[in-house]
């Protein structure tokens, strides 16, 4: 067995992971990389790139004739081009020794993989997360597809029934209903339930209306061959194809954490604000420690990591300025609470401005005018955002650096955005925080009379 002594060792070659590894590297420290799976992780290969491949490929479909072997193709270009970017051969040439086995822990900085055992003077876990199987009677013995085997699939499913309605569930029914599939979504709470409601409406409106059957309210009870799905109203769904979609669980059974001394919550890892975990050499990161489970956190993540163990720096995460953005058409985006959360929260000091997009000139002219903007500002800071429209995704990452800097509405207001732009979007919520303050004021229209027969 090889024995390997490093400065850092990562565990995972997902989104986070590779940043780590590459941010250290590149300073001047010695890192080693384990990743017994596919380099780029979940993101590259199942998640993020994919997803939003086929979703472009479905928007094509409304304007032409796109066959579904031809989307699942662009799928995998979009893949490949991305992927020398994420591969064993460039991080190697960053200075990375790369391992290609799962690594385990056998002591409190001793991890290992294969014919290696590796010790560390630091630790990252960035293993990332798996789609979670509910255990629905009869699932287990019928085939199903999750996000991480759709992208075998090569024939359009002739009807596609998703359980879940999160972003995963959304995005996927809309890219499959617009390539020709019949799709029926089934959704035990309320579809899009992390979204604020009037913002969600508006893109379960749409996936209605462009032919999605959304049951809301109704669980899936039992699976049959065909498949066939057993709802608790007491109806069945017979379809083509079934893909699970209701959420992920973090992958750490194979890690052996109690060898290091790290405490989990099922099998969600806590860490606390550096990101450390019990055992203080070990930072967990992204999807493992249950943190809003996307890729740009995990990225962020990397950052407060890099600042902890390579320069010692009391660097610690926060999540307020973390935004979501599913990308549907239109697009959902939301950043800290919904207005049903801040209100909870903040009570009377709570305001909420809102603008609607139909009053954008550059909405109007794409004829993409539906949706609103809703900002939720305690003491003239924004504290959350809501985005339902064209570019909601886009659109909130201003919102991030509001937030992340603790800037005033008076400088959101202050931004010149050129004309027409969906930037302006995002100046004109601004304008309506302070609309009530400035033109319906009495008191200010009595100043601007006395100034004016002051002036000369």
């Amino acid at each position: 067995m090889e024995r390997i002594k490093c400065d850092l060792l990562v565990i995972g070659a997902g989104s986070g992971g590779l940043s780590v590894a590459a941010g250290a590297a590149q300073m001047g420290a010695r890192v080693v990389l384990l990743e017994g799976g596919k380099m780029g992780g979940d993101c590259l290969n199942y998640g993020c790139v994919p997803s939003k491949s086929l979703l472009a490929m479905g928007k094509k479909a409304l304007t032409g004739d796109v066959s579904y072997a031809q989307a699942m193709g662009h799928v995998q270009r979009v893949i490949d081009t991305i992927a020398p970017v994420d591969s064993q051969d460039r991080f190697e040439g960053l200075g990375v020794r790369v391992i290609r086995d799962f690594g385990r822990f056998v002591g409190r900085n001793t991890v290992e993989a294969g014919n290696h055992l590796i010790k560390a003077r630091r630790i990252v876990i960035a293993t990332g997360s798996s789609p979670m199987v509910p255990p629905i009677p009869g699932l287990e013995s019928v085939p199903y597809l999750t996000n991480e085997t759709l992208w075998q699939v090569t024939q359009k499913p002739a009807h596609l029934i998703i359980i879940g309605a999160g972003h995963i569930g959304a995005e996927l029914a809309q890219a499959h209903i617009r390539l020709g599939s019949k799709v029926t979504v089934i959704e035990a709470d309320r579809a899009l339930g992390h979204a604020d409601p009037e913002c969600a409406k508006l893109v379960l409106d749409r996936l209605r209306a462009e032919g999605v059957t959304l049951l809301e309210g109704v669980s899936a009870t039992g699976v049959e061959a065909g498949p066939v799905v057993a709802l608790s109203d007491g109806r069945k769904i017979s379809g083509s194809h079934l893909l699970i979609a209701t959420g992920r669980v973090p992958n750490t059974d194979a890690l052996n954490l109690p060898a290091a001394g790290i405490t989990t919550e099922g099998r969600t890892i806590r860490v606390d604000a550096q990101l450390k975990t019990s055992n203080r050499k070990v930072y967990a990161i992204g999807d493992v420690t249950g943190l809003l489970p996307f890729t740009h956190t995990a990225g962020y993540h990397a950052g407060v990591v890099i600042r902890s163990a390579l320069f010692g720096l009391p660097a610690k995460a926060s999540h307020a300025h973390i935004p979501t953005a599913t990308y549907t058409q239109p697009e959902l985006a939301q950043i800290g609470p919904t207005e049903a959360e801040a209100r909870q929260q903040y009570g009377d000091r709570l305001e909420v401005a809102r603008f609607d997009i139909h009053h954008n000139d550059r909405a109007i002219a794409e004829d993409r005018a539906e949706g609103l903007i809703k900002l939720m500002v305690v003491r003239g800071r924004p504290v959350g955002v809501s985005i339902v429209g064209d570019q909601a995704g886009e659109l909130i990452a201003l919102w991030s650096l509001a937030i992340a800097n603790r800037m005033k509405m008076s400088g959101i207001s202050a931004m010149v955005a050129p004309y027409p732009t969906y930037a302006e979007i995002n100046k004109r919520a601004a304008g309506a925080y302070f609309t009530p303050r400035l033109f319906d004021n009495p008191t200010v229209k009595r100043a601007v009379g006395l100034v004016q027969r002051l002036l000369p």
